[in-house]
């Protein structure tokens, strides 16, 4: 039960428990930040005119990174070379 709850989604995705916890916080509070940002670009329309758009681009370039950079390490894992 604890395995399933709290290991096999940050294994699922090539993380620790603690790897996982700090990607998943950092991401969490990037989307805090932009929210916020939003918030108050609402109520004062003059600000922040694209904090919503640049955070969710930036968050995205940075997911879209970290997954290439897994999945050619896993790549590079499964490829066997042959030097003769």
């Amino acid at each position: 039960m604890f395995r399933r709850l709290f290991l096999d989604h940050p294994k699922s995705v090539g993380e620790s428990y603690t790897e996982h916890f700090g990607v998943a916080s950092h991401f969490g509070l990037k989307m805090m930040w932009g929210g916020a940002r939003c918030t108050l670009h609402a109520v004062l329309p003059f600000m922040f005119k694209t904090a919503g758009s640049d955070t969710i681009t930036a968050l995205h370039a940075e997911l879209v990174t970290k997954r290439n950079a897994a999945r050619a390490e896993q790549t590079q894992i499964t490829t066997v070379e042959y030097v003769i």
